[in-house]
């Protein structure tokens, strides 16, 4: 069905559900933060603004978290009906790593949790801000052991193969892997920036609606605030991972450079744009800037880098894609530079929540984080084929035995229930990003019942969306 294979079916599949799961979590970890700060500034200086923002944003993280514990225990099962193979030969490294983000981080949030949705009111100040600060911790402390699980399938070290299955030998190296700080970097900032382009997004459609308060205009403000410090953040930190992966994967450099072979003495161009013909080994219709790979990649003028013919066809990643993902992930990055830098001109000039078409772009740039950290994970992932454990073990040797009506029927099926599913949830969720925050936002109670005794974190957001409002007036 649909003219595939069943290798490249279960590939499609994985990759449309950690597409799902991978925006949840990334809005998780920054919301998680976010409300830590808002909490931490309330009992500093008790401005009734932060008390508020965070009682708003609690209820918007509430739905979030739900929805990304829904999509990840989908991916879990994945590994095992879909992945056997790999699974066995690597889920003694692969396992426990996992195992170690619910002993730790799962259990943290699940001891804190509640105490953070429900607990304003019920527990002290100190231990409610600690609460929240733990939940917070925990959301970073599991992206450490998924990214540390990915890490070591990027640039494996620590292990030994005996008997056709992988033994580790050295849980230090398995974890802090060559790739693993870059990456863990990379992706917490990436969830930072997503967050703070969600929330300034939210903040600048109520501006652009006439819903101008102070608690809007703070949203705004921290927003581009934050934007304007971790963008060039991240610019630096993904220059370094560029180099790492230039280190120990130099295939996929070469195929999101779309660079196909080097000429004696002659410095490597910078494709900015063309369509890499995998058949044809040749980049057509190429932009190219003299001399800019070799400074971006090398940091010297006539530099030269693996291309893509220094490697066997079957061992190089698939460049028409990963050359485009890329750019698209380099092109939001841009944006949001854009954005801040707009931002800080328009806070100089006095018209920051006035000026209309900055607004305007503030808005539209809302998904613009999301949108890159999808692109960046495509480039990862494809960029790293035709290697499941790069050098140690094939994608297609890693694959379950099912034929291709199987996984098409079960990829139709994932694809109809996760867009019945999360597209209501993600309507619910932005139903209450559109309601806005109000002066004395009241605390979660688990329904629209005060009574109430909650007992999921979905509990904390309203039963609909206007059932605050229905309640005082």
């Amino acid at each position: 069905m649909f003219g595939l294979t069943a290798l490249e079916l279960a590939r499609i599949q994985f990759g449309f559900t950690i597409s799902f799961h991978i925006i949840f979590p990334a809005i998780t970890i920054g919301l998680a933060s976010y409300l830590a700060v808002l909490e931490g500034l309330w009992l500093w200086k008790r401005d009734t603004v932060y008390r508020d923002l965070y009682h708003f944003w609690s209820k918007i993280f509430a739905v979030n978290f739900a929805m990304g514990v829904v999509s990840g225990l989908v991916m879990a099962y994945q590994f095992g009906t879909n992945w056997s193979y790999f699974s066995a030969f690597a889920g003694s490294v692969t396992g426990p790593l996992l195992a170690y983000e619910v002993l730790t981080a799962f259990f943290l949030e699940a001891g804190f949790l509640g105490v953070m949705l429900f607990g304003w009111n019920r527990v002290g100040p100190g231990l409610h801000f600690f609460s929240t600060i733990m939940v917070a911790l925990g959301t970073l402390i599991s992206a450490t052991w998924i990214l540390a699980s990915n890490s070591w399938m990027q640039t494996p070290q620590g292990f030994e193969i005996v008997d056709g299955i992988v033994v580790p030998v050295n849980w230090f190296e398995v974890i802090f892997n060559p790739s693993f700080p870059y990456r863990l970097a990379h992706m917490t900032i990436a969830a930072y920036l997503s967050t703070a382009l969600f929330v300034g997004a939210s903040a600048a459609w109520h501006l652009l609606r006439g819903n101008d308060n102070d608690r809007v205009r703070t949203m705004l403000s921290m927003a581009m605030w934050m934007l304007l410090v971790t963008a060039p953040i991240q610019v630096v930190v993904g220059d370094l991972h560029g180099l790492n992966t230039l280190e120990h994967q130099p295939a996929k450099i070469a195929a999101l450079e779309g660079h196909w072979e080097n000429k004696p003495g002659e410095a490597v161009p910078l494709n900015l744009f063309g369509w890499p013909d995998m058949e044809a080994e040749t980049t057509r219709f190429a932009v190219q800037v003299p001399h800019l790979g070799s400074l971006i990649l090398t940091h010297s003028w006539d530099g030269q880098v693996p291309a893509l013919k220094d490697f066997p066809p079957e061992d190089r990643p698939n460049s028409t894609i990963v050359f485009w993902t890329f750019r698209i992930m380099v092109g939001m990055g841009l944006l949001m530079l854009l954005l801040g830098g707009w931002a800080l001109l328009q806070r100089w000039r006095g018209v920051l929540y006035r000026s209309r078409p900055f607004l305007h772009f503030a808005t539209w740039m809302g998904p613009a984080g999301l949108i890159a950290i999808l692109a960046g994970w495509y480039t990862t992932e494809i960029g790293r084929q035709p290697w499941i454990v790069y050098g140690v073990m094939r994608t297609r040797d890693a694959v379950s035995n099912h034929s291709a009506l199987t996984m098409s029927v079960t990829l139709v099926i994932f694809v109809v229930a996760y867009l019945f599913i999360f597209g209501i949830g993600t309507r619910y969720m932005l139903k209450l990003v559109g309601k806005g925050p109000e002066t004395g936002e009241d605390e979660p109670t688990g329904g629209s019942s005060s009574a109430a005794r909650p007992a999921r974190p979905l509990s904390a957001a309203p039963d609909h969306p206007d059932a605050t409002e229905q309640a005082r007036s």
